[in-house]
């Protein structure tokens, strides 16, 4: 059964904030209403950047990735929760987390329990590194913010980690401590604090 919270996002637009809901427990028919819808979009820019001669290294990293594989190994399994944000009748970002045996690596929070997030994915048209101008904003940060909210109900105290895509690494920095490269995922490794989750979310 999915749960629906409403919170806002950027239309950029006409620059301002827009409702959206926060769905917690996406349902394989909606996975398959996103990519159904995402991967057109994607594939088509991905050619045009590669006719315009952008370089490998700047195509979207994620592009390989499939939502519906990741929902069909997640799905039933009370360990993972798969979240998305709706918006104009579309899937506006995705996102699967663990939410039980995980455990921070961070000396000061060394093996504290803390909310993993495997997979977090804004759509296509919301994404700088897949379009000029992006439609939406802000949603990666609503996605985020539900994780730190999930970690905090399950009494990790904000705590959550990942492993970023070399694209991504700018903002997760801004946001969290830099963990280094994992050499097992060959991935830098972020988390965050209680201290950085309670300004994430103020």
């Amino acid at each position: 059964m999915s749960e629906r919270t409403a919170v806002f996002i950027l239309d950029r637009v006409s620059r301002e904030y827009v409702s959206a809901e926060l769905i917690d427990g996406i349902s394989a028919a909606e996975v398959d209403a996103a990519e159904s819808v995402w991967r057109p979009v994607l594939d088509r820019e991905i050619a045009r950047m590669t006719k315009e001669g952008v370089p490998g290294h700047r195509l979207p990293q994620h592009a390989n990735w499939s939502w519906r594989e990741k929902h069909e190994l997640s799905d039933g399994l009370l360990i993972y929760q798969m979240l998305g944000v709706e918006h104009a009748g579309q899937m506006q970002g995705l996102m699967l987390i663990q939410t039980a045996n995980a455990f921070c690596r961070l000396p000061s929070q060394k093996d504290k329990g803390m909310v993993l997030v495997l997979f977090v994915a804004t759509a296509p048209w919301n994404s700088r590194v897949v379009v000029p101008s992006p439609r939406y904003g802000q949603v990666g940060t609503v996605l985020i913010a539900a994780a730190i909210k999930i970690s905090n109900d399950l009494g990790f105290d904000g705590r959550i980690g990942l492993h970023s895509l070399p694209q991504s690494e700018d903002w997760y920095a801004k946001n969290m401590t830099d963990g280094g490269i994992d050499m097992r995922k060959n991935l830098r490794y972020f988390e965050m604090t209680p201290g950085q989750a309670e300004l994430f979310v103020r």
